[in-house]
């Protein structure tokens, strides 16, 4: 879990430890829908059996249990109600999948000295005590607690907290609710109020009460040890493998092939825990913050303590010049200007002021420009009333912004694709093939009278030699070509798996694609209506006017995207009062403003500059009844500064197109990925700017959604108001121009637009209509940032697979949750997103995308060719037990060293198309194509061995092996020598089959280094067939004198080659065909397909006139 989570909280029946909470957790870290947990304790018949089971197996289960612990803990613990669990079960759904992860952690307890903890006023009951509890023990029993009081009530007795730890997140057991809750969900519900009454500070005793709940207040990032990275190493499944092979490699007398795999895994596993562990210590250095801070305690007094004793409740007295922030703290008095980069990856100073006072219920998000987040940096602070810059504690350690994002990192999002699950599932098939293989290789070898050691050690071979030890490694080259084709364009990816979900992008939202400028015109009543200018001064004799006179500013009130304001309070020199200007949203400020300041045609005026696509700020003031001082303008509040205000005018600015915008969005359009807007400007504005880029075509309906919420008894209502197309709009005035963004339009499909409150709307009183509106909107415009969030994850759950581009400031959330999130930042990497392009284009946009298809369709053809490469082996060892032969050592590291670990490697290589086309590269691994095509290889395969095969021994100077004698002691001999050459080349000719290019890579000749390997190779073993010369002693090859026969094998590797190409040619074009044509197209499960098909068949909203 991360920052802002659910809690893991709820009621559970006092006899059985499972609680299940159906919930949503925060996009910004997870994609959790539900969680289980399960309460476990100590049974000792159960240990008992636990260890007679690893005794009897020899250990083996601990190893199992290391990769499933959950099973470990089932069978050596009992259930238990949640009250009494030692150990607890985790189990987590993603919102997208079906399957459970399980993961175990160990409940903990901790004394805590008589103290208080201040809880949040809905924790409290009636009598004013707190329902919030933490266990107690008194003579070693479970039922009782202690609850713990507000501050003026002392509790008396010893107190045990239970918690766990998870994620790095705390949890703590809640008594009264039988749950346990995160710990930053004790201060939920605090008011501004409550916050400003801590400016005080925390008595001692009530600091070392909380510092144990909450737990110190540090980002803690392991690093491992060398030898503790070695056995996780050495214990995972694949090493786990590995090892096995080895040694059954070794007792089959393979000694050089055992001796360059153990050298391999041995300098891979280095490389690995090299990698590891300076990746943790560069993760730790970068997040490890130990400073020495000033708090404030009762009465006055001041104590240095360092940054990791913080606890919420804690004032800070922060110092004028600034520093890094060692928690998340809410500013109570002054102002700091904080750099956000290294969590939003936007480098702009953003201003901090004071919170305001009041009975709102403090939210970090909410307070944005109030809160200092952890690890920001504060270039400047600044105190107004009285001599400090303060600011209270709010959240600590894993609980802040900051602990959140590297939460994520440590503990990525899984990813729910298709193509994974069924690899999963594929190498499982394989699996079941070498079990089958073994069986038939029993038999055989026992036919031949082979020694039941022997036959033990043959059998087990051929497991190593069906599933492909090297497939994780291969799948991982891929996205990394990927990855480094995308940073050397400026685009850097810090979750190189989400590469291939790039490639499976069926939306993409966008925020960023416009530039502002201010508008050419400046005259009230044309296109610009006047600002704020400083009073006109006399002329001086010169004729000249004097410069404007300096400004001070006494307060401010910073922008608020609920709000869609700011405004500022300022005093000019020798000025008798001051005077207060606002600036936001043109319909928001005219509705602050009075009436009769507020010209007759100020909304027809605002609809026509919006109508032609220029953004619009309203500017508003008045004088207020104050002296010019800075303490009267602290005091004032902000209902006093907003009311009664006089409208002075518009800011008029054109939105101007930034020059790549309308290609990029007519290149998606093309190849049926849909655009959406997200944007935080007006609704007319935002609908002009999409039809000036193309997201709108000219000739396509295009709808307004206006939603009205339940008022006076009315309930919820939309209405729906068609919008005339315009050509002559803000960036595309030219009718060339805008001829060139022209889609053909779709009769039975509108574009809706709609506002962020109409979302809002329509996310609590019309949800079922909801999908039908998500699925034609094109346009949402004045969306806050959670809305962006929500929009999102709604779109998510029609499955569709969703892109973000947007900057790094107001869409976190949103670039979080999306399955492809870009961030335009200038920073070089961010943990805001997977992607972040350090050129503030959506250029990269369609640059992620083929990136994405060219590396979804070489992991194709990656997997496919490891997996035919694992088949041919079988085939070629399946041939020669048969005979009671095998390949040779030195043969078996020529095929996977030399050849094929070669051409795994360059194959990916291949770079993606130059342009985007409608086909989307498969997700599915088990599909008929992928799978008829395997099976139709592996077929031609077996037929040309089994042809080399019977050719050889139909030759008249053909010599039958010794079939007494086991391999290698009968080596060589004419049957292995024809099946290793003619294997050889098939590896060589599989590899350049499934290398195609068209139509999500570019030509296989432009991948140079593989060519060229492919060349070398075959040049290589068509000399070592027509002439082994000294390589014939180390391969154990039997000269084969007949030229004739040679030619016939060439003959035959020319053969395959043709059929290998015509087979994968054959089936990209004519399958699909005779796929359509044999079975009917059966509906689509997406979701979103769905209504599409419904709405193709009946349109809505109907295609009529304005309508409720």
């Amino acid at each position: 879990m991360s920052a802002d989570s659910s809690p893991l909280a709820g009621n559970t029946p006092a006899s059985y430890g499972t609680l299940t909470i159906e919930t949503s957790l925060d996009p910004l870290s997870s994609s959790v829908s539900s969680v289980r947990l399960s309460g476990y304790c100590g049974s000792p018949w159960r240990v008992i059996g636990y260890h007679v089971v690893v005794w009897v197996m020899a250990g083996i289960p601990l190893l199992l249990f290391r990769w499933k612990p959950a099973w470990g803990v089932w069978l050596r613990l009992q259930p238990c109600n949640l009250a009494r669990a030692e150990t607890l079960v985790i189990e987590i759904r993603d919102k997208e999948d079906s399957s459970w992860q399980h993961y175990t952690v160990q409940v903990q307890t901790e004394a805590i000295s008589e103290g208080s903890l201040e809880l949040p006023p809905q924790a409290q009951a009636e009598d004013g005590r707190s329902q919030a509890a933490v266990g107690a023990v008194p003579e070693g029993a479970w039922k009782d607690t202690s609850p713990l009081h507000r501050r003026e009530e002392a509790v008396s007795g010893q107190q045990v907290l239970r918690y766990y730890l998870f994620q790095g997140q705390r949890y703590v057991w809640i008594e009264t609710q039988q749950a346990f809750c995160q710990v930053s969900l004790l201060d939920h519900g605090r008011t501004c109020d409550d916050i400003h009454h801590s400016r005080s500070g925390l008595g001692l005793q009530d600091q070392t009460v909380r510092r144990t709940i909450y737990g110190p207040n540090v980002i803690s990032v392991p690093v491992k040890s060398y030898p503790q990275l070695l056995l996780d190493e050495a214990l995972n499944p694949y090493y786990g493998f590995q090892a096995f092979s080895i040694g059954l490699w070794l007792a089959d007398h393979y000694y050089w092939y055992a001796l360059c795999i153990f050298l391999i895994s041995s300098v891979s596993i280095c490389l690995s825990l090299y990698k590891t562990r300076k990746q943790s210590q560069t993760l730790r250095d970068m997040v490890k913050l130990s400073v020495q801070v000033c708090v404030c305690r009762p009465g006055g007094e001041k104590e240095w303590v360092d940054s990791s004793e913080l606890v919420p409740g804690d004032c800070l007295m922060l110092p004028q010049e600034g520093g890094l922030m060692p928690c998340d703290a809410a500013l109570v008095a002054g102002e700091c200007m904080v750099n956000e980069s290294s969590l939003t990856g936007e480098s702009i100073p953003v201003l901090k002021t004071a919170l305001l006072e009041g009975p709102v219920p403090y939210c970090p998000e909410t307070h944005r420009r109030h809160t200092l987040f952890c690890g920001t940096l504060i270039l400047q602070a600044r105190a107004f009333v009285g001599p400090h810059v303060l600011a209270v504690v709010t959240r600590t350690g894993f609980c802040t912004a900051k602990g959140g994002l590297v939460s994520s990192i440590l503990h990525p999002r899984p990813i729910n694709f298709k193509f994974y699950k069924h690899s999963m599932k594929f190498v499982a098939a394989l699996s079941v093939l070498a079990l089958l293989g073994t069986i038939y290789s029993i038999f055989i070898l026992h036919r031949n009278r082979v020694p039941v050691n022997e036959i033990v050690i043959r059998a087990l071979d051929l497991v190593t030699v069906v599933v492909p030890p090297a497939l994780p490694a291969a799948m991982t080259v891929c996205t990394l070509y990927a990855q480094s084709r995308l940073r050397s364009q400026g685009v850097f990816c810090i979750h190189p798996l989400r590469i291939n979900l790039g490639g499976k992008l069926r939306l993409v939202c966008f925020d960023k694609v416009l530039e502002e400028g201010p508008a050419a015109d400046s005259a009230f009543g044309t296109q610009v209506l006047a600002v704020m200018r400083p009073p006109v001064q006399e002329p001086q004799l010169q004729g000249m006017e004097e410069p404007p006179l300096p400004v001070s500013i006494l307060g401010r009130f910073p922008f608020s995207s609920a709000l869609q304001r700011m405004n500022v309070v300022v005093a000019w020199l020798g000025a008798a009062q001051p005077e207060t200007y606002v600036k936001g949203s043109p319909e928001l400020v005219a509705s602050l403003c009075n009436p009769e300041t507020v010209p007759p045609n100020f909304a027809q005026m605002l609809q026509n500059y919006t109508a032609a696509g220029y953004r619009v700020v309203a500017l508003a003031g008045k004088p207020l009844p104050i002296a010019p001082s800075l303490e009267a303008a602290q005091q004032l509040t902000r209902d006093a500064v907003e009311r009664e205000l006089s409208l002075l005018g518009l800011l008029v600015m054109r939105n101007v197109l930034k020059p790549q915008t309308a290609p990029v969005i007519q290149a998606l359009r093309k190849t049926c990925l849909r655009t959406v807007m997200v944007t935080g400007d007006n609704l007319q504005t935002a609908v002009t700017v999409a039809q000036s880029c193309g997201m709108v075509g000219t000739q396509e309906r295009l709808v307004i959604v206006h939603a009205t919420p339940p008022e006076r008894g009315q309930p919820a209502s939309l209405e729906f108001l068609p919008v005339e197309s315009s050509v002559a709009v803000n960036g595309a005035k030219d009718s060339d121009q805008a001829a060139s963004y022209i889609m053909e339009p779709d009769p039975r499909f509108s574009h809706l637009a709609l506002s962020g409150f109409t979302f809002g709307v329509l996310m609590k009183h019309f949800p079922r209509l909801l999908p039908k509106v998500l699925v034609q909107g094109t346009v949402f415009a004045r969306m806050a940032p959670e809305q962006k969030t929500q929009l999102v994850c709604e779109l998510q759950k029609l499955q569709y697979c969703v892109g973000m581009c947007g900057d790094g400031a107001n869409d976190c959330g949103a670039l979080k949750a999306a399955d492809v999130g870009i961030s335009l930042s200038q920073a070089e990497a961010s943990v805001v997103s997977p992607f972040t392009s350090s050129v503030a284009s959506i250029e990269c946009v369609p640059m992620v995308i083929r990136e994405g298809r060219c590396s979804l369709d070489t992991s194709f053809s990656v997997f496919k060719y490891m997996a035919l490469y694992s088949l041919t082996q079988f085939m070629s060892v399946l041939i020669l037990y048969t005979i009671n032969t095998n390949l040779g050592d030195m043969q078996f590291l020529v095929i996977d060293l030399v050849i094929t670990t070669t051409v795994a490697v360059l194959m990916s290589r291949t770079g993606p198309a130059l342009a985007l086309g409608r086909a989307r590269p498969p997700g599915a691994l088990l599909s008929v194509p992928v799978l008829g095509s395997l099976l139709l290889q592996v077929v031609l395969v077996a037929g040309v061995q089994l042809g080399g095969y019977f050719l050889t021994v139909a030759q008249p100077w053909f010599v039958p092996l010794n079939r007494t004698l086991p391999a290698p002691d009968n080596l060589p001999n004419y049957e292995n020598t024809v099946v290793f050459s003619v294997s050889s080349f098939q590896y060589l000719i599989l590899a350049a089959a499934v290398s195609k290019g068209a139509p999500f890579r570019r030509p296989l000749y432009t991948n140079v280094p593989f060519l060229v390997a492919l060349l070398l190779l075959g040049s290589i073993l068509v000399g070592l067939l027509l002439a082994p010369g000294l390589l014939r002693g180390p391969l154990t090859l039997r000269n084969i004198t007949d030229t004739c026969f040679k030619l016939l094998l060439l003959g035959l590797v020319a053969f395959n080659f043709v059929g290998a190409f015509m087979l994968e040619s054959v089936l990209d074009q004519c399958l699909p065909a005779c796929l359509r044509w044999l079975r009917p197209k059966r509906a689509s499960k997406k979701r979103f397909k769905q209504l599409e098909q419904e709405l193709a068949e009946q349109p809505w909203p109907p295609p009529t006139g304005p309508g409720r």
